[in-house]
C-alpha cells in the first residue's frame, strides 16, 4: 500500500495577516500552505504540516535573491500556531546548478539529504534527484522518461507558436514538459512524484514521513515558469 503526499494553498485572509502585523492579542499570521497527506491513493487526506518560508536576514528581498541560485529555506509546523516544529529545509550548498538540502528534526537531528542536480548541470541530460536518509539506501530519481522527452522536444516549435499566440491573443494551453520522477534504491522503487496531481507517492515503509513532507514542498518550487511556485511571492 501507497501513502500519497500533496501540497496544498489555504487562503490567507488579508484582515488576519493585518492583525497579527498590528500586534492584536491572539491574532496569528495565517500560513498559506499544507502539506496533506492520505494513507492510500484515493483515500481521505488529512493536514500533516504547515509549511512557510524561513527568510534569511534580509527577508523577502533576500530571500528571492537567493532562490535564483537554487537557494531554498523553508519550516513545516505542525499547527498553524507555530508552536511546533515538524523539520525545517536549509540549504547546504548551491553552485554551478547542483544543490543539497538539509532536512532537520525538531530536536535538530539530520533527517535526511536532498540533492537536485539541474538537467545539463549535473549528471545527465535530465534533471537528478536524490533521496538520501540514514540508515537507509540512496534513492535517486530523474525528471521526465526519455520517451517523452523527445516527444516533446519534436513537437518544442509548435509550443513555442502557440505560446506566442497566447501571449498576444491571452488564449491557448503551452504543454509543459515531462514532470513524473520514479526514484529507484537498488531493486526498489521508495518513492514517485506523479505530475498529475502534484503528488507524491510514498511507497517504502522506511521513508521517514518529514523528509517525504519536505520533499513535496521543496519540489513544487521548482515548477516552470507555466507552474506557481508557491515560495516565490512579494510578501
Amino acid at each position: 500500500m501507497s501513502s500519497v503526499l500533496t501540497l496544498e494553498s489555504v487562503p490567507r485572509p488579508e484582515k488576519d495577516r493585518k492583525a497579527a502585523q498590528q500586534g492584536v492579542p491572539d491574532a496569528v499570521d495565517p500560513i498559506g500552505h499544507v502539506v496533506r497527506f492520505a494513507d492510500e491513493v484515493g483515500g481521505e487526506s488529512r493536514v500533516v504540516a504547515h509549511v512557510e518560508r524561513e527568510l534569511p536576514p534580509g527577508g523577502i528581498l533576500a530571500y528571492l535573491a537567493a532562490r535564483k541560485t537554487g537557494a531554498r529555506s523553508f519550516v513545516l509546523w505542525a499547527d498553524p500556531e507555530r508552536r511546533t516544529r515538524l523539520a525545517t529545509l536549509s540549504t547546504a550548498s548551491a553552485a554551478d546548478g547542483v544543490t543539497t538540502y538539509q532536512v532537520w528534526g525538531a530536536q535538530g537531528e539530520l533527517i535526511g539529504t536532498l540533492v537536485r542536480e539541474k538537467a545539463l548541470c549535473g549528471k545527465g541530460l535530465r534533471t537528478r534527484w536524490t533521496v538520501a536518509q540514514p540508515g537507509c539506501p540512496e534513492a535517486v530519481g530523474l525528471k521526465g522518461r526519455i520517451f517523452w522527452w523527445y516527444v516533446w522536444w519534436l513537437l518544442f516549435p509548435v509550443q513555442v507558436a502557440i505560446g506566442v499566440g497566447s501571449v498576444l491573443s491571452g488564449g491557448g494551453d503551452v504543454a509543459r514538459g515531462p514532470r513524473r520522477i520514479i526514484w529507484r534504491a537498488r531493486e526498489e522503487i521508495p518513492l514517485e512524484f506523479w505530475s498529475d496531481g502534484d503528488e507524491i507517492h510514498v511507497h517504502a515503509p522506511w521513508v521517514d514521513r518529514r523528509l517525504a513532507a519536505a520533499l513535496t514542498a521543496l519540489i513544487r518550487t521548482f515548477d516552470s515558469w507555466l507552474g506557481t511556485p508557491w515560495d516565490d511571492g512579494q510578501k
